[in-house]
């Protein structure tokens, strides 16, 4: 179990040069009305092991500060994110794994990731869908209790999304692993069933326990 209470305060217009300061004038906009624009969420939650947690909202609402400072605030050995994982271009991809073939097959699988082609590829000129599975399993396979990822099944189609939530799902509830996910798409809920869904927008946060009904 981990407790998290956050507050994250997300200003993105820094910086500005003077071809962004003329922008604004001829859109009349100005400074004041940009920091106007700052967002500031607060997000207390608690975990418990074999949950999953999704953040979802339209793009620049906050979903990935959240998510960073989420993992920020986990134990560094006990967690691990898919997306900051690096992939071998000089060796088949099923050679780069650090774990036993029958024991890496399986965890493939529930990855989406088991057809020979591509296992017998280095991972790093996969497609963009393989290459976030094949990150997916090195996570499952990492054996950390904490799995993040950002933009969740984002390059996967709408069968394979689905697929790979309803394993995820599958596995943090045999497992007691727990995963904290960020994404825009939905149309995987129903399969991921996540205990906490975190929707953001721009002024505010929903927390809802457990997966909404159709």
């Amino acid at each position: 179990m981990i407790a998290y209470d956050i507050e994250c305060t997300i200003s993105p217009f820094t910086g500005f040069g003077p071809r962004a300061c003329e922008l604004m004038r001829f859109f009349g906009m100005n400074l004041d009305g940009l920091r106007r624009r700052t967002l500031c969420h607060r997000l207390a939650l608690t975990l418990s092991d074999g949950q999953i947690c999704l953040l979802t909202g339209p793009s620049g609402a906050g979903k990935s500060v959240l998510l960073n400072a989420l993992y920020a605030h986990t134990p560094p050995e006990s967690r691990i994110r898919i997306e900051s994982i690096p992939l071998e271009a000089d060796v088949a991809f099923i050679d780069a794994l650090d774990a036993p073939l029958a024991e890496a097959l399986p965890v493939l699988t529930r990855a989406g990731l088991a057809d020979l082609p591509a296992l017998l590829c280095p991972a790093a000129f996969l497609s963009d869908g393989q290459k976030w599975r094949a990150r997916l399993a090195c996570a499952l396979l990492s054996k950390k209790q904490y799995i993040f990822a950002d933009e969740c099944c984002a390059a996967l189609d709408h069968t394979a999304a689905c697929a790979v939530a309803w394993n995820l799902r599958r596995t943090a509830t045999r497992t007691g692993r727990t995963f904290i996910l960020a994404g825009c798409r939905e149309d995987m809920l129903p399969d991921l069933s996540p205990d906490i869904l975190v929707r953001v927008a721009a002024d505010r946060l929903d927390i809802l326990h457990g997966c909404p009904s159709a």
